[in-house]
């Protein structure tokens, strides 16, 4: 439950709903595009190509493991994130950017940038634990330390300690 509403509801419906508020700009104004906005909703759209792509890694993050499918995930998902991460798309349908096509370009570029480094800081903490810490991070041997971590069973209240590499 918690991963189909996570994953398939509020990302999709993110993804999806960037670029139907450009189109929707584009129409309300005289079909001018808005490329602050189409920018914005193409790097919006790329990042959760992103999501997508490295769900597993995502699902294997400690918040997720931990975390159960209770009333503050589902509430975060169904309703913080398409209301809260896509404000600003949905304020520039009424409030054009008036960025240029260079500007709003340079802008989106930098944006990629982030998006490449985020893929990357996870792909490289996804090798870590992985490989139980074995491996190179920039060259050399990481350091980091062992976490312990008590999870309940909820079935049969039992208790069993986990760790994470971090």
């Amino acid at each position: 439950l918690k991963r189909f509403i996570n994953c398939r509801f509020s990302m999709t419906y993110w993804q999806l709903a960037g670029f139907s508020f450009c189109y929707r700009s584009y129409a309300l104004h005289g079909n001018v595009m808005d490329w602050g906005l189409f920018f914005s909703a193409l790097s919006q759209y790329l990042y959760l190509v992103k999501f997508f792509f490295w769900e597993m890694g995502y699902m294997r993050s400690i918040d997720i493991i931990v975390d159960r499918a209770g009333y503050e995930i589902q509430w975060g998902c169904l309703v913080w994130v398409p209301a809260v991460y896509t404000f600003h798309s949905r304020f520039l349908v009424q409030n054009p950017s008036g960025l240029s096509f260079s500007m709003a370009l340079a802008i989106f570029v930098l944006s990629m940038a982030g998006v490449l480094l985020n893929y990357a800081a996870d792909r490289e903490r996804d090798v870590f634990r992985a490989s139980k810490g074995k491996c190179l991070v920039w060259g050399s041997k990481p350091r980091y330390i062992t976490a312990k971590y008590t999870i309940v069973d909820r079935k049969t209240g039992k208790f069993s300690e986990k760790t994470s590499l971090l």
